[in-house]
């Protein structure tokens, strides 16, 4: 399976380049511009290169971010001397500080959210959730449905990625050896987590860009709550026929919340709230709400350390030394000491990275106005709907964070619902 999407997704992007550039040949004179430019040529190239480098990512051993981020630079240096050589020598530095801020944007948002998560985390939050789903004597079919019921509501709030990692590590525990059971209910988890993510702009990275554009409000995104449900209770229903029977062994493991835990859920809820009002009531972008959350765990982790709880905040140069010097006896102990840049640096960094890669690289390329091309043949002569359902499938072969943005920077002008069926299917898809 593994060795067929990586054959599709680099049969799929290798058309697709070969597409883009006799399409630009073919559009030569009735659309002259740089998409027959050499430079925007040798880009689709390099775009084409890196992406098959990412496909390949788990047999060559290469993180994702690293081809991109290279083949990145590389495109804007071609755009920018082909803006020079059309006489618009500063086109390539607007454009570029416009992807820029795009992904300063997204990565501030997902920071400060990860960090939330990995100080849930920490706290014990998640581990208390799975000891108690372990050791409540359930079969394996209950725990297969309460499990995905789990993913599907809790991914809305801490992400699909964090939501299908956690209760596949509940699945693995419960299901030990029994292979059957663990692939079974994995594949629901993955389905439960994306589905219910599709529904929120904190349940994917899709759905973040599409209501930080502004295409989607917050409130409108719950119209996919009923065909969200309806894409994974289906999928799930299928899988429950293949399930095996009996329960799993007794497990008597045992979990507890540390100190704070309940104060960074709190916080957590506030940021998001913070995050919301903001954007749709003040017009601020929602990153403006996510940082400023960011920024009260940080004083709740002053207010611990000063209160005696060791709970360290390495932005006190004095705290920070306590903190690297106890940070073995904090894992080996569980005393409840906490140091916040521990919590980010436990973010997905290699993620994060690809981001800004596969953005810009994106952007780049729709500089030469290839994005044009696909945006006209796409929802112009194929229509909006056929076209969603279209990025849905690319989304399943390739990846769905640069197929969305590059529907972004496309913007296709479509109604509401049009925005809702791309967002469900970008992200199922995904």
């Amino acid at each position: 399976m593994k060795t067929w999407k990586k054959f599709a997704g680099l049969t799929g992007i290798a058309a697709g380049g070969v597409w883009l550039a006799s399409t630009a040949f073919a559009q030569a004179e009735a659309a002259p511009g740089l998409s027959q430019h050499w430079a925007g040529f040798l880009a689709l190239a390099i775009f084409v290169v890196a992406y098959s480098l990412v496909i390949f990512e788990e047999t060559i051993h290469l993180r994702k971010s690293k081809p991109v981020m290279v083949a990145a630079g590389v495109i804007w240096v071609l755009a920018a001397v082909a803006l020079s050589q059309a006489g618009v020598p500063e086109g390539a530095e607007e454009a570029v500080r416009h992807g820029l801020l795009e992904f300063a944007e997204l990565f501030l948002f997902l920071l400060a959210a990860m960090t939330y998560i990995n100080t849930l985390d920490e706290r014990g939050v998640f581990d208390v959730l799975r000891v108690r789903l372990v050791s409540q004597g359930y079969s394996l079919r209950q725990i297969f449905w309460i499990t995905g019921a789990i993913s599907f509501v809790m991914s809305p709030i801490a992400d699909n990625l964090t939501t299908a990692l956690l209760m596949a590590t509940v699945v693995m525990a419960i299901g030990g050896d029994n292979r059957r059971f663990v692939v079974l209910a994995c594949i629901n988890i993955v389905v439960a987590a994306n589905a219910g993510g599709a529904f929120s702009p904190f349940g994917d990275i899709t759905t973040l860009m599409v209501w930080q554009r502004g295409f989607v409000e917050f409130q409108q995104f719950f119209a996919l709550v009923v065909p969200s449900l309806v894409n994974w209770l289906v999928t799930a229903a299928i899988l429950s026929i293949a399930l095996p029977s009996g329960k799993p062994a007794e497990v008597s493991e045992q979990a507890e919340l540390r100190e704070g835990a309940f104060v960074v859920m709190g916080l957590f809820a506030l940021t998001i709230t913070m995050a919301v009002l903001g954007h749709s009531v003040l017009h601020l972008p929602p990153v403006v709400g996510m940082m400023t959350g960011l920024g009260l765990l940080k004083l709740y982790g002053y207010y611990l350390q000063k209160s005696g709880t060791r709970f360290v905040d390495s932005g006190d140069p004095a705290a920070e030394d306590s903190a690297f010097a106890l940070e073995h006896d904090h894992h080996a102990s569980g005393s409840g000491q906490y140091d916040i840049y521990r919590n980010l640096q436990r973010a997905e960094w290699d993620t994060l990275m690809f981001f800004y890669g596969i953005m810009l690289c994106v952007a780049g390329l729709g500089t030469f106005g290839y994005l044009a091309i696909v945006s006209d043949f796409m929802y112009g002569e194929l229509g909006a709907t056929t076209a969603n359902i279209w990025v849905g499938v690319l989304s399943a072969i390739l990846d769905n964070i640069p197929v969305m943005f590059a529907v972004l920077e496309m913007a296709p002008d479509m109604t509401l619902a049009q925005w809702l069926l791309v967002t469900l299917t970008a992200g199922v898809g995904g």
